[in-house]
């Protein structure tokens, strides 16, 4: 028997110790040939290790983990429906309240100097000690005005830092608005 024979036989069996038993002549040229021999080592150990039983491989999470998450995500996912329904309700019930609220509050601002107005007009003295009382208040409020706008000049005129600062309460306000969106699901 000739080398490549005796490799082609070895290769087709899928037992070598069975190929030993079934061919003398095999056997003869296993025992002269050392090829051959180192052959059929590599087959014989190259099916150990395909013959060995694979180990089974248990998963780190089991079915009823998954389950439990799959009905935390839907509990999530309801609760966050319900908000949503809770908000729009709300939103439902106070756009007529704040609309007259915002009615109200404008109506009251707006007639306030108006009421002034007429109390100047109408009780002139009363106006006149008004503001006699309050003119020191009022000189006192703009001296102030005048020195912060001074030194407000002074400190903006080259003033990087205050750029800065700036930039930052920009960059602040629109992470703020980026965070404050309305909820998305994912």
């Amino acid at each position: 028997m000739r080398c490549h024979e005796t490799k082609e036989w070895l290769g087709t069996q899928c037992d070598g110790s069975r190929a030993l038993l079934l061919a003398p002549a095999l056997q003869e040229h296993l025992k002269e040939c050392p090829a051959c021999r180192a052959f059929l080592h590599c087959q014989q150990d190259l099916d150990g290790v395909l013959d060995a039983p694979t180990p089974v491989i248990r998963a780190s999470i089991s079915t009823a983990q998954i389950m439990q998450a799959v009905q935390k995500r839907k509990r999530v996912t309801q609760q966050l429906e319900d908000i949503r329904r809770q908000q729009r309700t709300r939103m439902e019930r106070l756009r007529p309240v704040g609309a007259v609220s915002l009615a109200v509050g404008l109506f009251t601002l707006s007639s306030i100097p108006l009421f002034f107005f007429a109390m100047f007009i109408i009780q002139t003295d009363f106006a006149a000690k008004a503001l006699s009382l309050l003119s020191g208040i009022i000189d006192i409020c703009i001296i102030f005005a005048q020195y912060i706008q001074e030194e407000l000049t002074l400190l903006t005129r080259h003033s990087w830092l205050l750029s800065v600062m700036a930039f930052a309460v920009v960059i602040m306000m629109g992470m703020w608005l980026r965070l404050m969106r309305y909820p998305q699901e994912v």
